[in-house]
């Protein structure tokens, strides 16, 4: 029997609420995809709430990546979520340096809704343009797409040859793939564009559109993406696969009352559907 995939996620864990390695874990392993874990910090709660407690972990990165050196770990796959420092990212670069003989799949996640995230600055921009560079896939929003360019945010009102040149800058950086989440060319859809430098072809998929925010979504999305394309599907599938997964929970998720959204969407009762696509044609 053939060894199965395994891939490496780095990012931090949150004891409450779903997003980040909550998320990464069960849906990458609902795609029959072995997932391994990096944690950069464990939080009590996603920070949605108000001061949760936060153990750092960027002192441990080094001793775990030494352990696995010693017993001879290797990956399939690197994915790397949310870095809270510079160091951070600098451990990281190394990481994916020593480990990295799998794909590279960026998640640069850094800002939101036209702003950079209050704890970051403009050099942390630039460094995680530079990590950005050893991908093979990146994925950010409009957001930080518009950040790593060093672009004025766009809005929420462009054309699709807008995008298009945003994503062709993106793989400029020197990641193969670029994916740009929240896309919408109409009012009632959303979605992702993605565009391949190698084959010179652009793909999109789209949902409806569903008023209101819902935490962790980002982090859906990337995950299915990252399981889908470790088991050999293409940038099409992948992308097609990963909105339609994204939008079925974010459908789940406008059902429930408020309080219950805060701690993010029930990708939980998606899971079956996710499974039974994850091992069919689309």
């Amino acid at each position: 029997m053939e060894r199965m995939k395994r891939i490496v996620t780095v990012q931090d864990l949150s004891c409450v609420g779903k997003c980040s390695l909550t998320v990464a874990l069960p849906i990458i392993s609902a795609m029959g995809v072995e997932a391994s874990v990096l944690p950069t910090a464990v939080l009590s709660s996603h920070t949605l709430f108000p001061h949760p407690a936060v153990c750092d972990l960027t002192a441990e990165i080094p001793r775990i990546t030494s352990h696995w050196r010693d017993i001879g770990v290797t990956f399939d796959g690197i994915y790397t979520g949310y870095l809270g420092s510079m160091e951070q990212l600098d451990l990281i670069s190394r990481f994916i340096d020593d480990f990295g003989g799998g794909f590279v799949f960026i998640d640069p996640v850094m800002g939101d809704h036209g702003h950079l995230y209050a704890r970051f600055t403009p050099d942390f921009v630039g460094r995680m343009a530079a990590l950005c560079a050893k991908a093979d896939v990146i994925v950010p929003n409009l957001t930080e797409a518009c950040l790593l360019l060093n672009r004025p945010y766009i809005g929420e009102t462009y054309s699709e040859e807008t995008i298009r040149g945003i994503l062709r800058a993106l793989t400029g950086l020197g990641a193969k793939q670029a994916i740009v989440t929240g896309v919408s060319f109409s009012p009632d859809r959303l979605g992702a564009m993605a565009y391949d430098s190698v084959t010179d072809t652009y793909v999109s998929s789209f949902g409806e559109r569903v008023p209101g925010s819902f935490h962790g979504t980002g982090d859906i999305f990337a995950s299915v993406c990252v399981g889908a394309l470790t088991g050999g599907r293409t940038l099409r599938e992948a992308v097609a696969l990963a909105v339609g997964f994204t939008c079925e929970c974010i459908g789940q998720a406008a059902a429930l009352p408020e309080r219950s959204r805060a701690f993010g969407v029930p990708f939980e009762w998606a899971l079956p559907l996710l499974i039974e696509k994850a091992h069919t044609s689309l």
